[in-house]
């Protein structure tokens, strides 16, 4: 149903390096990018995706008064260690290990990362192992 997903964040570079290492584990790496002339905000944008389609989006405009929630399919187990790794090595902060979380269903194997803006980032994989 959702084509795409884009916020604001308070340093443009510094969550866009973020962003870069910390989804490439799913598979995302930056598929577009505009400089401030290029958009209708004057804010730089990145565009994050996969098979050359950005749906995920970070816009330099400034950060968010509250915190987001953004969860994010993997195929398998490994790949959501490999995203909670990855995050965290880019500067992530640990908001919730890999690991099963029974309380949604028997299956619900999840990570969560706080950005650097402290956007909760969760990448979950709904198959059992």
């Amino acid at each position: 149903m959702i084509d795409h997903v884009g916020f604001p964040v308070a340093d443009y570079a510094v969550s866009r390096a973020f962003y870069a290492a910390a989804l490439a584990p799913l598979g995302y790496s930056l598929i577009m990018e505009f400089g401030p002339d290029e958009t209708d905000m004057g804010h730089a944008a990145a565009g994050f995706g996969r098979d050359g389609k950005p749906d995920f989006w970070i816009g330099g405009e400034g950060g968010l008064t509250g915190v987001l929630h953004v969860a994010l399919a993997a195929p398998d187990r490994v790949t959501v260690d490999a995203f909670h790794a990855a995050a965290l090595a880019a500067g992530g902060r640990d908001n919730g290990g890999p690991g099963l979380r029974p309380h949604y269903h028997p299956s619900y194997y999840a990570a969560f990362v706080l950005d650097p803006d402290g956007h909760n980032i969760e990448v979950v994989c709904h198959v059992p192992a």
